[in-house]
């Protein structure tokens, strides 16, 4: 029989090992309950909200100082939204890697 080729009993032995890994870490995130769910929640929620408010407040001021025929406001808005965006990404990531 070939190295590449796997048996049946093979393939099973390596779905339980697999299964087994999954249950093992689960036991040791066991500290990680509700209220972490909803710390990363408010997380994500404060990471785009801050940035969004923020360039939106510069693009009020800017419109309030500039005539401009482009509205400062809804550009810097969809801007701020986008790095709020990335921002959330990145701690996201950034935790889904710890783990």
């Amino acid at each position: 029989m070939n190295e590449s080729e796997s048996t049946p009993r093979d393939e099973f032995a390596e779905q339980v090992e697999k299964k087994q890994k999954r249950k093992e870490k689960a036991r040791r995130e066991q500290h990680r309950s509700i209220w972490f769910g909803m710390g990363m929640f408010g997380l994500v929620g404060w990471s785009v909200a801050i940035p969004t408010v923020l360039f939106l407040a510069l693009g009020i001021w800017i419109d309030g100082r500039v005539d401009s025929p482009y509205s400062w406001t809804l550009m810097l808005l969809v801007v701020g939204i986008a790095v709020g965006c990335l921002n959330a990404w990145f701690w996201v990531t950034k935790e889904s890697e710890r783990t």
